[in-house]
């Protein structure tokens, strides 16, 4: 790219005018200045935006709530009753997995933990919980929390797979490698989709075929990968699956999550799990026996009855996603994030390095960023962004995450981006 970035100005505006989502745009509230302009958001991978029909929707089933009281279970357009079923073959549908083996219930780490007293089973040498260098916070501190309600210690049981380098990029080999030698020692391996903080997407029917050839459990966190990337979940084969939906689903902030839970466990009646009545069959549920029947599919983990109020916006956003077609948004996102990252690599040339792989076929659409000249002249930036009226996200310790979204970013937005870095920085 040797045009000047004033030039190549024109060629974002060209590239939005044929970009068949760009209607998607108008249909989510964008942040403004207090001068009435837009903000530049390139922060959907940490708190997706919020779609304009959401506040519609909760206010429809605030009026079922006013209008038929405790009948709203049953009567009206949507019941909430089976509120769920309505929800879950869209999200398989996105996912790549069976309807009955999708579920919005919870949080993302409560989900995680819910699955990892089924999945995490420790018995005799096997024993160990294998996760990534670098693990989002709070997947570690569950970790480390199960395999001390099993009476076992984390410094024995808990492994963090690295790249042997700056722990940055890490090769699916080295998992492989570890579990050829180390795998009847391990009992769970917790992967995630897309790593956090760089961006990376692993492949992981690699890494579930590698988990279950050494005997393991496979399962993973797909907070920043469910909405970002491909994902067909019958050909991955793990055991089970977290994600949580206000990143990339735009849910609202501490929305319900999600879970999935491979068919083979249907109606397994030995498997350990804590039980609650939402999770019993639905044909047995309301007698109030006393016997736990679980109900089909990733449905027997549920606890409780659902909170309508707050998945009315997972509704709403899945229902743009059908709209928009996997295809077109992979198709838009490879696009976007390319010509983010050429324009960083011509105009920003030894001040910012990307340390997401370069490969469409390795990232979603976040690219991680670092200032060379290092952390507190990366802390500055940021501010600057900040001050600008720019929203990217920081992430210790010199990590600045930009995620150009494709249902509701723009290429302007991302020339506008590289335009003010360059501003900040110098030529």
């Amino acid at each position: 790219m040797n045009k000047t970035l004033t030039q190549t100005r024109q060629q974002a505006r060209e590239l939005d005018r044929q970009d068949p989502l760009r209607q998607f745009r108008d249909q989510f509230w964008i942040p403004q200045n207090a001068d009435g302009t837009e903000k530049l958001y390139f922060c959907g991978n940490s708190l997706g935006l919020q779609p304009k029909a959401v506040k519609a929707a909760v206010l429809e089933e605030l009026t079922a709530w006013q209008d038929r009281g405790v009948e709203g279970h049953f009567r009206g357009v949507r019941p909430w009753l089976s509120y769920n079923e309505m929800l879950r073959g869209p999200m398989a549908e996105l996912i790549g997995a069976r309807p009955h083996e999708v579920v919005f219930m919870n949080t993302l780490t409560v989900n995680l933990h819910l699955m990892m007293i089924s999945f995490y089973r420790p018995r005799g040498q096997r024993k160990r919980i294998l996760i990534e260098q670098q693990c989002f916070p709070s997947d570690r501190y569950a970790v480390e929390s199960q395999i001390r309600m099993h009476g076992l210690d984390p410094a024995e049981c808990l492994v963090e797979i690295g790249s042997g380098g700056d722990g940055r990029i890490i090769d699916e080999t080295t998992v492989e490698d570890y579990l050829a030698t180390q795998g009847d020692t391990v009992a769970l391996v917790l992967w995630p989709g897309v790593h956090y903080a760089s961006g990376q997407l692993f492949d992981l029917a690699r890494i579930a075929n590698a988990a279950h050839q050494a005997g393991a459990c496979c399962g993973f966190d797909l907070a920043h990968a469910v909405g970002n990337v491909p994902l067909n979940m019958l050909d991955i084969g793990a055991d089970f699956a977290v994600w949580c939906t206000y990143k990339y689903l735009n849910s609202g902030t501490g929305a319900v999550a999600g879970c999935y839970v491979n068919k083979r466990f249907d109606k397994q009646s030995g498997l350990t799990r804590l039980h609650g009545w939402w999770g019993v069959d639905p044909d047995s549920r309301f007698l109030m026996g006393p016997d736990f029947i679980p109900a089909r599919g990733a449905d027997a983990w549920q606890l409780s009855n659902p909170p309508i109020l707050a998945m009315a916006p997972i509704r709403v956003s899945l229902e743009l996603f059908h709209k928009a077609g996997k295809s077109a948004l992979r198709d838009k996102s490879i696009r976007m994030t390319a010509y983010l990252e050429q324009l960083i690599q011509s105009e920003l040339s030894g001040a910012i390095e990307i340390i997401t792989p370069s490969e469409p076929e390795r990232r979603g659409c976040q690219l991680s960023l670092r200032v060379i000249a290092g952390r507190e002249a990366g802390r500055k930036l940021f501010a600057q962004l900040e001050e600008a009226g720019t929203i990217p996200d920081w992430r210790e310790p010199d990590i600045i995450r930009v995620a150009p979204v494709p249902l509701y970013n723009s290429f302007d937005d991302c020339w506008q981006f590289v335009s003010q870095v360059k501003s900040y920085l110098g030529d």
